[in-house]
């Protein structure tokens, strides 16, 4: 059998080690809240930055070949496979992401694409079988062709439209035909650069009805697996409709899309909605919409998504925090939406690369597991609102006071008493303490 990468199998040996090719925290079989680690972090490779991403960017070529020895296109298609379950069986991850534009070609028609498609999803699933590998999710690719220039879902152009519903449909019979646990809708290039030429409304109505129409095929074909949305605010357009969290929240509900679907949280996301990688989290955990994960992180000095591989343990560990207080993943799993730098270029870049991720997150789990077991914070933010358990507040919590009864309340009192004190620095102290104290 052809090996892609001269590089023996990445084992745990511990925190001491000085080992590069080496997991110093992530020990796949260490039980961590009551689950052993794979379990809870669910790693997955992304097909695309894994397997595509040659290292281009808006100012130069590609500095990494990304054929694998492959000559033909399909030839490509076929060894990236096999270089990615390589790769997935050296650093012993269980779960793989793609786009349908990933697996294979697009060819010169819709025909020849989803010809190229039948071809390599059984290939793709006798190797599945080999290593026990799953496919954590699957998508369309419905914004890099120049079709998509003005969306997919929210096309001004009604054939684009029904295009970007085939390659949905097609999509999701992959996803079905891999066994993938959930399918997202991430909107590339559904938004807009200027108002003057856009009606929003009837965009947002037409990106609803085809996600309504894809929910009903795909549980038709017996699906039972999880629907996301992604957020992101910008880039490619000026303006996405995704914009964050709560935008999609308020989406779902006006369409009447709440119950379908779920969302996946990117780190690097969130900083581009000026938000934290925790409240993009916490958002969709309080809302009962928390699915699953891009792990990776951006640079809050830059303005575009970086897609680096995480390596701040601060921001995984309350990433994880929230994870833990959901009880966890159900159908989701940590994909790391990342790539290694354009200059870091080589194969053993990819693996440290993601030694540095999976380890990274080994440590948030184990943080936030120690957060949580520490107490002190939870106890400190229930002992906060502790004036809502009884008396008014009381009745406030248990929705039996009206807008009367509190104004006469209020009057009775004569004088407020002085709020507690917020004790933002003592409770980062405390976070500080549990991640570096003994």
């Amino acid at each position: 059998m052809t090996e892609f990468f001269n590089i023996p199998k990445i084992v745990y040996e511990g925190k001491d080690s000085k080992n590069p090719f080496a997991f110093k925290h992530y020990n796949a079989d260490e039980i961590v809240a009551g689950k052993p680690m794979k379990e809870q972090l669910k790693f997955a490779m992304s097909w695309w930055h894994t397997l595509g991403g040659d290292g281009t960017d808006m100012f130069g070529a590609g500095t990494a070949d990304k054929s694998f020895g492959g000559k033909t296109g399909m030839e490509i298609a076929r060894n990236k496979v096999l270089a990615g379950f390589e790769l997935m069986h050296k650093l012993g991850i269980s779960y793989f992401c793609f786009h349908d534009k990933d697996l294979v070609p697009e060819g010169d028609s819709l025909q020849e694409f989803q010809q190229n498609l039948d071809e390599i999803v059984p290939f793709i699933k006798e190797q599945m079988a080999k290593d026990s590998i799953r496919c954590l999710w699957g998508t369309a690719n419905l914004f890099n062709h120049p079709r998509y220039m003005h969306g997919a879902g929210t096309a001004c152009n009604a054939d684009v439209y029904c295009y970007a519903a085939a390659q949905i449909k097609k999509a999701l019979d992959i996803t079905m035909a891999l066994g993938g646990n959930g399918y997202v809708f991430w909107g590339g290039r559904e938004g807009y650069e200027t108002l003057l030429n856009t009606d929003m409304a009837f965009e947002l109505e037409n990106m609803a009805y085809l996600m309504k129409i894809a929910v009903e095929y795909a549980r038709g074909k017996g699906y039972t697996g999880d629907f996301y949305i992604e957020p992101k605010p910008k880039e490619p357009t000026k303006h996405q409709y995704d914009f964050d969290a709560a935008t999609v929240l308020a989406f779902l509900q006006k369409y009447g899309l709440e119950k379908d679907f779920k969302l996946n949280i990117e780190a690097n996301h969130a900083t581009l909605s000026a938000h934290t990688f925790q409240h993009e989290l916490h958002v969709a955990r309080i809302n009962g919409a928390f699915g699953s994960i891009d792990a990776n992180q951006g640079d809050p000095l830059l303005g575009w998504d970086t897609d680096q591989f995480p390596t701040n343990v601060y921001d995984a560990a309350l990433a994880m925090y929230e994870v833990l207080k959901n009880g966890g993943f159900t159908n989701g799993g940590l994909n790391f939406d990342a790539k290694p730098r354009r200059a870091s270029h080589t194969y053993e870049d990819i693996f440290l690369s993601y030694i540095a991720g999976m380890d990274t997150f080994a440590l948030g789990l184990k943080i936030a597991d120690k957060m949580i077991r520490d107490g002190r914070i939870d106890a400190f933010r229930a002992d906060r609102y502790a004036s809502f358990r009884e008396g008014m507040g009381a009745k406030i919590r248990a929705k039996t006071a009206d807008l009367c009864t509190l104004s006469d309340y209020a009057l009775s009192l004569g004088r407020v008493s002085e709020p507690s004190s917020g004790r933002q620095e003592y409770l980062e102290s405390i976070v500080n303490d549990v991640m570096f104290g003994g």
